[in-house]
């Protein structure tokens, strides 16, 4: 006699059923993610963007506010909510000023041409990209106390290369 160990009226899923599934779920992410990487990339390089946009606007209102030019250092545009003084100006978010912010390291060069009084008259700012995921082909941008923002593919922008558009 032969048992049948299989219930009629047994509940769930087979395991081929299961295994269809983890394959289509496992095809859809393979669709999306590349997706979702170009979009982190576009938003890391949209944000190093604003950041050089901000940095510029804080240099304007730092310049006007104190005596001493454009500020010495990103630390300058930071600091504690409600600073009001040249060391602590509170422009710029905490992050920003630390110089590295969403996947871009942020370098400040300021340049004096006067000596008395001791006064920042120009600055320039890069922004590289950060190696790793989230870069995408290495965008790197570039701006100074003009305002205009600057990129290249690949290399450190400068002042040399072709303005960003928009």
């Amino acid at each position: 006699m032969r048992r049948d160990f299989v219930r009629k009226d047994s509940r769930g899923f087979s395991l081929i059923e299961l295994l269809i599934v983890v394959a289509i779920i496992l095809i859809i992410a393979a669709i999306a993610i590349p997706d979702l990487l170009k979009s982190r990339v576009a938003a890391n390089q949209a944000s190093a963007v604003g950041s050089l946009r901000t940095i510029n606007t804080s240099e304007v209102t730092y310049s006007s506010t104190y005596t001493s030019g454009y500020s010495w250092d990103l630390t300058a545009l930071d600091g504690p909510a409600g600073g009001n003084s040249a060391a602590t100006s509170s422009l710029i978010d905490s992050v920003l000023g630390s110089g590295v912010k969403s996947q871009y390291t942020f370098i400040y060069s300021p340049v004096t041409t006067s000596t008395s009084p001791l006064r920042c008259d120009t600055y320039s700012v890069q922004a590289n990209p950060v190696q790793g995921v989230g870069t995408g082909n290495g965008n790197s941008y570039y701006s100074d106390n003009s305002a205009v923002i600057r990129f290249n593919t690949g290399a450190a922008a400068t002042s040399a290369d072709s303005p960003l558009a928009g």
